[in-house]
């Protein structure tokens, strides 16, 4: 549990541009979104205020207490997400959102959250310097299971999401450099297999089109030429707060989820562009350093596989903006509308306030 001596080596300054990174996103939430129904800015503000609490309620728990349970949360996390298989509802096509009296969670966010918890525990017990055969097929199980109950519903973006996550754990973990060459060739040959098996036309689509979105300009090319449009338009200044032609007309699709990044480069320019990758980098780097003052192996792998997941989100989805990937559905950390992921997102942070404000008492 929590005491008052703790709470003075709280990084509020994490906290802070955490906030800072949110209220960017309310904001361009409600310059994309402040003409349609549903209240998009007030539903994520409110969800802000959720992640709050649940951010300081993560706190009461020492890591170690979570990181003992975690095999526990993650039995009932991929129960549920074997239950929303089976039992749950088509929304936008996928089966991934448990619908609640005032509100639907995306369990699969969460999922990542607990994900880093287990493979902490896991890696942290081991004393090679190397990873074994055994730990890659442990690690390996831990990973895949949730990863693979995620992509049947289909939603192929959050699967892929946790991929920063294990490769965290892999680095720190230690990998021979035989396995990285295992890696790379068993990669090759299960894109080649899953291209030629597995995926559907539309996703085949969604690569091909990153080569050449101009051959379906109203189809499968037709976000990504309007994402490079809206950006290209916003010059060095922008258009204007609110005055983003892409976005205000609507030809921008899920400009306040998938595609803000274009909704901020259309409206604020070069300038607003710099001026939101400043301030991530500058979260970012707060993340990472924190890695630095933990004393203990479980602190360490939790505060990078965090840091690893939310970097590596943010330069996805800003690649997939300006057509370098394909769009996945992944949203950008905490400026883009969702709750489910501000919430998991949140949760993460808390993890590494944890390690940071223990620092002095797990030694």
């Amino acid at each position: 549990m929590i005491n008052r001596e703790l709470i003075r080596y709280i990084d509020w300054v994490l906290i802070g541009i955490l906030l800072l990174n949110s209220i960017i996103g309310v904001a361009f939430i409600y310059s994309c979104s402040h003409y349609l129904p549903g209240n998009y800015y007030l539903k994520q503000i409110i969800w802000i205020f959720i992640s709050l609490v649940a951010l300081f309620l993560f706190l009461f728990f020492d890591y170690h207490f979570l990181a003992d349970y975690s095999y526990l949360m993650y039995g009932l996390l991929i129960s549920t997400l074997g239950g929303i298989l089976v039992f749950g509802k088509l929304v936008a096509g996928t089966k991934s959102w448990i619908r609640l009296p005032f509100f639907q969670i995306q369990p699969s966010e969460l999922t990542k959250v607990v994900v880093i918890l287990v493979l902490a525990r896991y890696f942290s017990k081991r004393q090679k310097e190397l990873l074994s055969v055994t730990d890659l097929i442990v690690s390996g199980v831990l990973f895949l299971l949730p990863v693979f109950l995620i992509a049947l519903q289909p939603d192929l973006g959050t699967a892929l999401s946790f991929l920063p996550i294990y490769l965290g754990a892999l680095i720190l973990g230690g990998i021979n450099k035989k396995f990285i060459i295992f890696l790379l060739i068993f990669s090759m040959l299960f894109g080649f297999v899953g291209w030629k098996y597995f995926l559907k036309d539309y996703q085949k689509t969604r690569l091909t089109t990153i080569i050449s979105p101009n051959k379906d300009p109203l189809g499968a090319g037709y976000h990504i030429i309007q994402s490079k449009i809206a950006i290209g338009s916003g010059g060095v200044k922008g258009k204007g707060y609110k005055k983003g032609t892409q976005s205000q007309l609507r030809f921008l699709p899920a400009r306040h989820t998938d595609f803000i990044f274009s909704v901020i480069g259309e409206e604020f320019g070069f300038i607003g562009v710099i001026a939101v990758i400043l301030t991530y980098a500058l979260f970012v780097f707060r993340l990472f350093h924190s890695a630095f003052m933990s004393r203990d192996r479980v602190g360490i792998y939790i505060v990078f596989m965090v840091s690893m997941m939310i970097v590596c989100q943010f330069f996805i989805n800003v690649l997939m903006t300006i057509g370098f990937l394909p769009v996945a559905g992944i949203p950008l950390p905490l400026i883009s509308y969702g709750g489910s992921s501000l919430l998991a997102n949140y949760l993460a942070v808390s993890l590494v306030l944890n390690v940071k404000m223990r620092r002095f008492v797990n030694v």
